[in-house]
Parts: C-alpha cells; sequence; structure tokens
C-alpha cells in the first residue's frame, strides 16, 4: 500500500510528522511526501524543511492521503493544482485523511460538502464557510473520509487508519512502540477546559495570522 502526505509551504510540522511516524510503522506500507514539485517545504516555524520526493503528477493512485494543516492551507483553497490533485486522488483512495487546518483543502475541493468534520478549533468558521458541518470530535470518520484535529490528533488519526487496515491489535502494537501514552503538565488541550481569557489571547493571534496568507 501507499500513503502520500502532502507538503507545501508553511505546513505544521507535526500534522505530516505524527501520522508518518505511525503509518510508516504498518508493514509493506511506502510511504511518500508528495508537494507541487520535489524538493524542501519549509515549515510554519521557519527553522524546519522536509523534503518532497515526488511532484503530484507523480502520485496518481496513493490508496492513502494525509493532508496536514498549516497557515499554508489558506492559498492553496484557490490554488487549482492541488485542488485538482486531491478530487483525483480521491476518487481511488481508499481512505482521504486531513490533520487540523488540512480539512479546509478537503473543503475547497468540495469533498466535505454537507459532512460532519473537524479541524483546529479556532478554523472551524473557515471549515463552515465550504459547506462542512465543523464538530469537536477529536477524529471524525465519515465514509472514507476521516479529519483530525488539531495538530496532536493526527497521531491518534493516525492509529485509527491502523486499526481499520490491520486490526486492533497491530495498532496496540505501533502505539506501543511509540509509546504513545500523554500525560501533560496541564489539562488545557481543548477550548472546553482551557481559562476564557487564554482560548480568546490564541483565536486572535490565529486570527491575526490567518489574516496574512488571505
Amino acid at each position: 500500500m501507499q500513503t502520500a502526505i502532502l507538503l507545501y509551504p508553511d505546513l505544521t510540522a507535526l500534522d505530516a510528522i505524527g501520522p508518518y511516524d505511525v503509518l510508516s510503522r504498518i508493514p509493506d506500507m511506502e510511504v511518500v511526501f508528495v508537494a507541487r514539485s520535489a524538493g524542501e517545504y519549509r515549515t510554519d516555524q521557519g527553522s524546519l524543511g522536509l523534503i518532497a520526493d515526488a511532484g503530484l503528477d507523480e502520485v496518481t493512485s496513493p490508496d492513502i492521503v494525509v493532508v496536514p494543516g498549516g497557515f499554508g492551507t489558506r492559498p492553496l483553497m484557490e490554488d487549482t493544482q492541488h485542488l485538482d490533485w486531491v478530487r483525483s486522488v480521491h476518487e481511488r483512495t481508499t481512505w482521504t485523511t486531513s490533520v487540523c487546518t488540512g480539512s479546509l483543502l478537503l473543503g475547497a475541493a468540495g469533498l466535505l460538502e454537507g459532512l460532519d468534520a473537524t479541524t483546529h478549533w479556532a478554523s472551524y468558521d473557515v471549515l463552515a464557510s465550504t459547506g462542512a458541518r465543523p464538530t469537536a470530535e477529536r477524529v471524525v470518520e465519515r465514509g472514507k473520509i476521516v479529519t483530525a484535529a488539531g495538530v496532536s490528533a493526527g497521531i491518534d488519526m493516525a492509529l485509527r487508519l491502523c486499526a481499520l487496515l490491520g486490526g486492533d491489535d497491530l495498532s496496540k502494537a505501533i502505539q506501543l512502540s511509540i509509546e504513545y501514552d500523554p500525560q501533560p503538565p496541564f489539562d488545557c488541550g481543548s477550548p472546553a477546559k482551557a481559562p476564557d481569557e487564554l482560548v480568546e489571547l490564541l483565536r486572535a493571534i490565529t486570527d491575526e495570522r490567518q489574516a496574512a496568507y488571505s
């Protein structure tokens, strides 16, 4: 099987690397990083570069597509080449997936019309503008489309794919192999749990950064 993980400028690193580290452990799984053209793409913090080994025209029938998020998704929502690629490969995938604001690209491609889907909590309004129904679930599975919430949720989504592809025992084994046993120092990982003032601060920062990509 082949998993294609999309790269583009200003993506969020963990959105891509989290699913990569899980899915690459599935026996006989080939993982390829794909982009507009082969080469390096810098993440949204600027200090890390990820390498795409193939261009979009070289990867046409992946079994799984992972679209990571990041502020760089905003320009892609109007980029014909990327939207056409997403639509085309979706016709043949077993699973079409996204992490964080990667779902905005799926929505812009017309794949989420009328469907429940998720994204980073600060981008529900943008997701809704694509015709999707935003939900606060961490991983949302609707048919062969699976969307994950913000950043770290990509690991959960990838483990769910492992279970769907190879059974629960495979997913459990991979979870154990990466020692995925989250114990954060604070119970503050969603807007429902965080102080209101912190939620509003981060929402303002996100809106400002999103505006810079408009």
